[in-house]
């Protein structure tokens, strides 16, 4: 039986071209193809490392088509790349319908860290970092970036959102109205010369949002009224509803209102169950 190749998720720099591991280089030398998100801009980065390799287009538009090409390429014993236009892929980048049928198929995903935007806007807003939640960029639709956004509000660990900076003004004054003014930091242009940290309340970003250009990664504090000793006074219903919108699994919300009752898990189990 031939053997299958490997699909490797390679971490791109971010901005500052220095931000690429050796690993990174040895990998894009050494595969048959790269999957990029665009493909005129790795090849900037590919003539930078004096790499060349065949590209193929792989984005948010024509993942459908294209991961049945890869996937074929990869069955027939080709090692590819998958790399997006900046940062680790997967990550609110494309990647991710792949990677899942990579692993139907049975096929090794190897992934190969690197830059990732979230993680260092994170690292250096000065904000709690013993848990977050990584929200991507919020929806476009009215309703559900509400119910996102009320979701920020409640949420009892620090928040982490990606923003186009045309769009700034409008999520700004969308999380003032819910959040009011609630501390949040905006990390701009992470690597490159403009980078920036901006520190400030929401009303003082809302003044200065039409000035603020390049790529934003905005980091917002948890809601310090909201403890978790406090969820004993909730009944178990409003406890798992709270849970449930922060992405925890089913076993995981068990767990926690057990402890927030100071009671076994079990007698939570059996409720559930009834």
């Amino acid at each position: 039986m031939d053997k299958k190749g490997t699909l490797f998720i390679v971490a791109t720099p971010i901005g500052n071209l220095e931000d690429i591991t050796i690993r990174a280089i040895k990998i894009l030398g050494d595969v048959d193809l790269i999957a990029a998100e665009d493909t005129r801009h790795t090849l900037k980065l590919l003539n930078h490392l004096k790499i060349s390799k065949p590209l193929i287009s792989y984005h948010r538009h024509n993942e459908g088509t294209k991961t049945e090409i890869l996937i074929k390429e990869l069955k027939n014993g080709k090692d590819i790349a998958l790399v997006s236009d900046a940062g680790t892929p997967g990550i609110s980048d494309p990647g991710e319908e792949i990677i899942k049928k990579c692993i139907e198929e049975g096929i090794d995903i190897v992934p190969i860290p690197g830059a990732c935007a979230m993680i260092n806007a994170l690292i250096c807003s000065g904000i709690d970092t013993k848990e977050f939640q990584f929200l991507g960029f919020l929806p476009l639709n009215k309703k559900l970036r509400k119910n996102k956004i009320e979701e920020i509000r409640n949420a009892n660990k620090t928040v982490i959102l990606y923003e186009a900076p045309h769009k700034l003004l409008t999520t700004l004054e969308d999380l003032k109205e819910i959040l009011n003014n609630r501390r949040i930091v905006l990390a701009r242009e992470l690597t490159k010369i403009h980078e920036e940290f901006i520190r400030e309340s929401i009303d003082s970003l809302i003044d200065k949002s039409k000035d603020i250009k390049g790529e934003i990664v905005l980091i917002i504090e948890a809601n310090k009224n909201i403890k978790e000793n406090d969820f004993a006074k909730l009944s178990i219903e409003e406890q798992y509803n709270f849970y449930k919108e922060q992405g925890l699994e089913k076993k995981e919300i068990i767990k926690k209102i057990a402890k927030n009752k100071n009671v076994n898990k079990n007698e939570i189990y059996k409720k559930f169950i009834k």
